[in-house]
C-alpha cells in the first residue's frame, strides 16, 4: 500500500540542524504515527511522504520557511518566573517548553531574573535549513474513527 489520503503511516525519523548535528530522533522510542492528509506533520514532510511505501528511506531537506519558520526580529518576551517551575534551574541558551494561549511553545531562555525570565519566542531551529532522515515502517488504511477525529490512534499516535 502506498501513502495517500486517509492512510495511517508509522515512521522513524532523525532531525538534524543546518550544521548536520543531531537534534532529535524517534529511533530510541516508539515510531511516530500520523494520519496522512490531515495536517498532523509538517506540510513539506507530508508532501514528500506521498506515494511512498513500507521500507522506503529518504532524507527531506527543508528550508526554514518549510520547517520551523524564519527568525523573527524583536521576539523577546518577559514572562513571570512562576510559569517555569517545571523546568528546574534556568540558564541562558536553554530551550524550554512554555504553555501559552496557543498551546505548548518551545522558547529559548535569554535572561533569568529574580521574578521574570526573558525568552526568545522563535523556535530554536527558526531560520535554519533542517533535514529529516525518514524510514517508512508501516502504511495502512485509516479507521473511520481516525478519519472522524482527524488523527491516528494507537502507539505513537493519539490516545483518548
Amino acid at each position: 500500500m502506498q501513502i495517500g489520503p486517509d492512510t495511517v503511516v508509522s515512521f522513524h525519523y532523525t532531525l538534524r540542524n543546518a550544521a548536520g548535528e543531531l537534534v532529535e530522533t524517534s529511533r530510541d522510542s516508539e515510531p511516530t504515527l500520523y494520519l496522512h492528509g490531515h495536517g498532523n506533520v509538517m506540510e513539506a514532510i507530508e508532501k514528500q511522504m506521498e506515494g511512498r511505501s513500507v521500507g522506503d528511506k529518504f532524507t527531506a531537506v527543508l528550508s526554514a520557511a518549510e520547517s520551523f519558520g524564519e527568525k523573527v526580529a524583536n521576539s523577546i518576551q518577559r514572562v513571570a518566573i512562576k510559569y517555569f517551575k517545571h523546568a528546574g534551574k534556568l540558564v541562558p541558551g536553554q530551550a524550554v517548553r512554555l504553555n501559552t494561549d496557543n498551546g505548548l511553545m518551545t522558547v529559548t531562555v535569554v535572561k533569568v531574573g529574580k521574578f521574570s525570565v526573558d525568552v526568545d519566542t522563535n523556535h530554536p531551529l527558526a531560520g535554519q535549513e533542517v533535514s529529516f532522515e525518514v524510514e517508512v515502517l508501516d502504511v495502512r488504511a485509516a479507521l473511520a474513527e481516525e478519519i472522524q477525529h482527524g488523527h491516528a490512534h494507537g502507539v505513537g499516535g493519539h490516545h483518548h
